[in-house]
């Protein structure tokens, strides 16, 4: 096939061969690249030398040689660069050996953004400390609070964001693009210092610098060298069972953005304004604050077009007051991380005035501009300190159209636009060199795709469009944003629009008809409801009214929920739905929130605090075979059992394994399923493989009804009966001192909970309020009557009565105890019985848990009459 002529055209992107249907999310390694030549100083740490002629396989870098004053390592083989020399890019800061500058396959972030196939935005949570952890755009430790993805392992200092690519994980079929096959995803740096290279088994990893690169789906780590040699299709690694795979999964945009579709909370940056060009954050100097420059040298800000001005987002720039026009637009454009030719580009003085700079936002106001023969940034002291980069203008230019499709040989095609090419016209023009001559041209459209880091927006651009003017348009907002946008030649569609919303927070209990008088003819029970739309404006507009709603004093939880394609799961496939409850484990449940989201597919974790267990339950209805894993306490694990209790006959599976990773305070479900005391950090990977290796048990639940004996009134003489209450036990039930103390520690909690942060402060709350009742006489006996199979059973001087379904109660203590009694059977949790042990006070329920404490015993999983766990493997730690 062939393509229009241009400079560096290929067959594929970055020179490959990928096969067609499966394309890969990340930047192509390997892929060629131009540097652009010129001296000038780079914003690297070491700044002497002279630019050297680099290899034309560096892709997009601009390498030159510089004088090292410090210790540095090589990012590309991880190894100490001896002597007193080091290549260096003065637009990413990668440093190399020489001897390894042809062998670099990174591509420089100017030209990273043109090497993605499918964009696909980041979704970044609120700003924290990463230890040990590098940007993945100025290659530099991250000191300061900075930003990470929640769904990738991409790290950022807030002012690079505008400088990331769109490659973020791909999780789901959006309608474009979607493929069956999938490849690996790619991600450079953040390795661990002992990671071993797939290939050649070497060290791949290293904490002094951004070096290696992982696939964030299997797992398999590699130098970037290497990874050539690994075939492109990823399996998934050893969690292939356990992931929701992304072609399983069917998700069209809409107008929801990606935070909203994994239901993630991301927090708003100070000064954010998030309509820029590429949709990201307002970004000021930064890290680069303005400091005193050198004698002989200059300090200036530099802004991309129009909507950096707008928005005061600039980059500082030091030269020397000597600089030529060239080089202090060269050294302007590294900083931008603009990859165009020079030569189509100009440096535009701004007004210093606020009012001139709003004129000149809205191109009224004139300009100065940097010539050889005028005066530029290093010509006296006269000169101004803030410039703008503009583009001059073109009479014609080269465009690159990709298909909007798969299966073509080529990743795009060249075409000559000029001031009479529309988009109608280039669609014409681009179907024969694609294969498509044959098919009627009305049945494909020009898309235009702005390929922000946080935001990937598509617009469909009308037939009579003049795309030279666009071009102009585009440059004149941001210069670096024509880098960002792309051209897509898709066929016109119809797509049935469907979403799927989530509406929890309901009033219980009600009847259909008043659930349709509260959310428009949608019928639920339980206190949620999900709503099919087939409009996005209407689901856009119904999520944005909901979410903020209170129904009778209680707002609503309205999540936008993915169609999961239960019929392309693979035959051997068991997906694993997470429930995570981010406030238990001294609140170490927010972290695994975040490792299990990149360990696995986002979609099918879920977090508890945001809808509850329904969400999740709602999603894998019709996966005809699912585990579920439980991360928080013995309360959270009751609360997800109630909930698959309540909806098993929707269920296509409706007795899946649960497995507990135990976050609370006393965790003794955990005990006896052999998933340990809690959590203490352990690797949640190896978490995962527990959870595909461990055997399912029985363990029986029960059904309490509590019906209050009905009270008489002295006065009228009537009766007032409060209703029966329905309770599922799955450890063990308390009534007198037992059940007073836990009351009272609830009570505490709630009126103080960002007091509980611990399981070692929790136990002390317990020892408080115990010690409170130590002096306390109820007797018990003498008010209740206990029957057991229809015989009454004398009770001698108790203050507490427990009915026992698990041999663990308390933190760990065995009350039935161990030691062998003819009278009675063994007990087990899936014997259908229960043990009945009374407590005479507070100092008894301390000599029993001083005296009977849990011996460590073989773990087992759970999976009652009505619900199935799992248990951990044999010899696993925990």
């Amino acid at each position: 096939m062939a393509a229009a002529a241009e400079p560096g055209a290929r067959a594929w992107l970055g020179g490959g061969s990928p096969r067609p249907g499966s394309p890969a999310c990340s930047p192509v390694l390997g892929s060629g690249g131009r540097a652009r030549p010129g001296p000038g100083p780079g914003p690297g740490p070491e700044r002497a030398g002279a630019r050297a002629p680099g290899p034309a396989a560096t892709p997009g870098h601009s390498f030159r040689k510089v004088t090292l004053t410090k210790p540095t390592f090589c990012h590309l083989c991880s190894d100490f660069i001896w002597g007193l020399a080091g290549f260096l890019c003065d637009v990413c800061n990668f440093m190399s050996h020489e001897k390894c500058l042809k062998h670099v396959r990174i591509p420089c972030t100017s030209v990273a953004p043109s090497l993605v196939r499918v964009p696909v935005a980041h979704c970044f949570g609120p700003r924290g400390l990463h230890k040990r952890k590098f940007c993945a755009v100025c290659r530099k430790v991250l000191e300061a609070p900075a930003l990470h993805c929640e769904v990738c392992e991409l790290h950022l200092h807030p002012d690079c964001v505008p400088f990331a690519c769109s490659d973020c994980r791909q999780c789901h079929q959006d309608g474009h693009q979607d493929h069956d096959t999938h490849h690996h995803h790619w991600r450079e740096g953040n390795l661990p210092s002992g990671a071993r290279c797939e290939v050649c088994r070497k060290t791949c990893g290293s904490s002094d610098v951004l070096a290696g690169v992982r696939c964030e789906w299997c797992g398999v780590q590699a130098h970037s060298v290497c990874s050539a040699a690994l075939a492109p299709e990823c399996g998934f690694g050893r969690l292939r069972s356990l992931v929701l795979p992304p072609a399983c999964v069917r998700l069209l945009p809409g107008g929801f953005s990606k935070t909203q579709s994994f239901r993630i909370v991301e927090a708003a940056e100070p000064g954010e304004g998030g309509d820029g060009a590429d949709g990201s954050a307002a970004v000021g100097p930064g890290r680069e604050t303005q400091a005193t420059p050198e004698s002989g040298k200059q300090t200036l800000k530099i802004f991309d077009g129009d909507d950096a001005v707008r928005r005061s987002q600039f980059r500082l720039v030091t030269v020397s007051r000597l600089a030529g026009a060239e080089e202090v637009l060269e050294a302007a454009l590294r900083a931008h991380h603009i990859p165009e030719d020079p030569g189509h580009l100009e440096l535009c003085r701004l007004p210093p005035s606020s009012q001139a700079c709003d004129a000149w936002a809205g191109g009224k106001a004139g300009s100065a501009v940097i010539s050889e023969e005028g005066r530029s940034p290093g010509s006296g002291e006269a000169t101004p300190e803030a410039w703008v980069i503009r583009a001059l203008p073109r009479v014609q230019e080269v465009l690159k159209i990709y298909p909007g499709w798969l299966k073509v040989g080529v990743a795009y095609v060249s075409v000559r636009v000029t001031p009479k090419s529309t988009a109608r016209s280039v669609v014409l023009e681009v179907l024969p060199l694609l294969g498509r001559q044959a098919e009627g041209p009305e049945s494909f459209q020009l898309v235009e795709v702005a390929m922000g880091c946080r935001h990937v927006q598509r617009t469909m651009l009308m037939d009579e469009q003049p795309l030279l003017d666009r071009l102009q348009d585009i440059r004149q907002m941001s210069v670096r944003q024509v880098s960002q946008t792309r051209f897509y030649v898709a066929e016109s569609r119809d797509v049935a629009p469907h979403v799927s919303l989530f509406v929890g927070g309901l009033p219980p209990g009600l009847s259909p008809e008043e659930y349709s008088s509260l959310l428009h003819e949608a019928v639920a029970t339980k206190g949620a409801v999900v709503l099919d739309v087939a409009c996005f404006a209407e689901a856009e507009r119904l999520y944005m009214l909901l979410k903020d709603m209170a129904v009778r004093g209680r707002l609503l939880t309205a999540l936008v929920l993915p169609d999961l394609l239960h019929a392309k799961l693979p035959p051997d496939s068991c997906p694993l739905l997470v429930f995570v409850n981010p406030k238990s484990g001294g609140l170490k449940g927010r972290d695994l929130l975040c490792s299990f989201r990149k360990l696995l597919n986002p979609h099918q974790v879920f977090d508890l605090t945001n809808g509850g267990p329904l969400p999740g339950l709602h999603l894998f209805s019709q996966v005809p075979c699912f585990r579920v894993l439980v991360c928080g306490g013995d309360g959270t694990v009751g609360w997800v059992l109630g909930a698959l209790e309540e909806t098993r006959y929707r269920l296509a599976c409706p007795e899946p394994s649960v497995a507990i990773l135990p976050l609370g305070t006393g965790n003794d479900l955990g005990r006896v399923l052999r998933w340990g005391a809690g959590y203490s950090g352990e690797d949640p990977f190896s978490v995962l493989l527990s959870v595909d290796e461990a055997d399912a048990v029985l363990m029986d639940r029960w059904t309490i009804l509590l019906d209050a004996h009905e009270a008489g009134s002295a006065e009228n003489g009537t009766a007032d009966a409060e209703p029966p209450k329905i309770v599922q036990m799955s450890n063990y039930c308390g009534i007198g001192i037992d059940a007073e103390l836990s009351l009272d520690f609830h009570q505490a909690r709630e009126e103080e909970p960002g007091k509980f942060t611990s399981r070692l402060h929790n136990k002390g709350v317990y020892v408080r309020v115990g010690l409170q009742k130590i002096s306390h006489s109820r007797s018990l006996h003498k008010q209740i009557r206990l029957q057991v199979e229809r015989q009454e059973v004398e009770l001698p001087s108790i203050e507490g009565l427990i009915f026992i379904n698990i041999p663990s109660w308390g933190s760990g203590a065995d009350l039935w105890g161990s030691d062998s009694d003819t009278r009675f059977e063994k007990p087990r949790m899936d014997d259908g019985l229960l043990e009945v042990v009374g407590v005479t006070g507070v100092v008894h329920m301390v000599h029993m848990l001083r005296k009977a404490k849990q011996k460590p015993r073989r773990a087992g999983t759970t999976r009652d009459a009505r619900a199935d766990a799992a248990p951990a493997p044999e010899g696993d730690p925990r």
